[in-house]
């Protein structure tokens, strides 16, 4: 027993020794990116980082490290430059995606077929973990506060413009709908928001609206950008909007829509009739020869 104990004690003097050498050591450092793989790491940084990361998990989209393994890259190129497309022909891939990532599209890019492939050169021989760092790991390791109940009424009005963004930024109902009972009905231009915190997670409509990676919200915002504390509460309420999804009342304005129509209508063609009920259904042409048979 005491043979093991000093071998235990042993054990962790080289652990510790060990320690202490790395740390003076410093991190180690990075392997050398080759011309192509830099110029794929600034596209990336420029294009991809808002919805992948290269080893660091999913995010909107997949993680990227090893794609080159999974597909071809001639598939990868016209994937990349026009997904919808692919998408649209039926292509079996293509839709396994885009139904695998909650139907959400990956917008078109304008990039070349060689700097599409400097890109993948990058996901083979770089990294980019995404925007959870270290510090970030650690605190989302923590219990999470819940979003304050000010916080999620801040987040309401933001979303439905009863109180402007900073910036001048439009309001996220001029394009996307939530069911809930204390937001008016919004837009139809872009997808409902209701259930986004369960098809993308926490760290995906984060790094959405941090960093938006579709080009009608990036023209938007592009220099009337959110602040921190308006992506936080926006966040409070999409968050809570998809845990509370269930106990709201479907909006269903055709029926209203229907039933007030016909309403106004009943109305407008009542009060036309008492208007006109005193007048005698003449021609003109009886009264002119009236005024002649007087006149002679």
């Amino acid at each position: 027993m005491m043979e093991i104990v000093q071998i235990g004690r042993a054990g962790v003097r080289l652990v510790t020794a060990a320690a202490v050498v790395a740390v003076l050591a410093g991190p180690r450092p990075a392997r050398a990116l080759s011309e192509a793989a830099q110029r794929g790491e600034e596209i990336f940084r420029k294009t991809c980082f808002a919805c992948h990361t290269v080893g660091g998990g999913r995010l909107v989209g997949p993680d990227l490290r090893g794609v080159t393994e999974r597909r071809r890259e001639e598939w990868l190129v016209r994937f990349v430059q026009n997904s919808t497309d692919m998408v649209a022909s039926g292509d079996a891939e293509a839709v396994a995606i885009f139904e695998e990532y909650a139907r959400i599209p990956m917008p078109p890019q304008a990039l070349s077929a060689a700097e599409v492939l400097s890109v993948l050169a990058f996901t083979k021989e770089g990294e980019y973990p995404g925007p959870v760092t270290a510090t970030a790991a650690a605190t989302a390791a923590a219990a999470p506060a819940p979003p304050s109940d000010r916080q999620i009424a801040l987040g309401r009005a933001l979303f439905q413009g009863t109180q402007r963004l900073i910036n001048g930024g439009p309001t996220c109902n001029s394009c996307h709908e939530v069911s809930h009972d204390a937001v008016i009905g919004g837009g139809l231009l872009a997808r409902d928001l209701t259930t986004v915190f369960s098809r993308l997670g926490g760290p995906g409509v984060r790094s959405v609206i941090g960093s938006p990676p579709f080009p009608v919200m990036q023209r938007a915002y592009q220099d009337r950008p959110l602040t921190q504390v308006e992506q936080a509460a926006i966040l409070a309420f999409l968050e809570d909007a998809d845990a509370q999804h269930a106990f709201q009342r479907p909006r269903d304005y055709g029926i209203g829509l229907f039933t007030a129509g016909t309403s106004g209508a009943i109305v407008l063609l009542g009060l036309y009739s008492l208007l006109w009920r005193r007048r005698r259904i003449r021609t003109v042409y009886e009264s002119i020869f009236d005024r002649q048979v007087r006149s002679t």
